[in-house]
């Protein structure tokens, strides 16, 4: 049996052109990747956390919700964050 394709087994300029194009190629969307994500990076640690840390009022929220404090001591502490303070601190 004979080989169809004796004596081509090298490759021609089309193939050296499409490596050295592929290659590049590839190479910049490297680049661009990376260029891309210290980009994102950077623009993120500019803007700060996605979501601002709960205020006074949304942690006392929370521990109420949680049951760590009662309806009263809720609405004390509430009264006093919003400067009313006609209710005892103490008691």
């Amino acid at each position: 049996m004979t080989m169809m394709w004796w004596g081509y087994n090298d490759m021609g300029g089309w193939g050296y052109a499409l490596m050295g194009l592929s290659t590049v190629v590839f190479w910049g969307l490297v680049i661009t990747a990376i260029v891309l994500a210290a980009r994102h990076v950077s623009r993120t640690a500019r803007t700060g956390p996605a979501f601002p840390p709960p205020t006074a009022e949304e942690l006392l929220a929370q521990r109420y919700a949680r049951g760590e404090i009662d309806a009263e001591e809720y609405h004390s502490r509430l009264d006093i964050l919003h400067g009313r303070h006609d209710h005892p601190v103490g008691g």
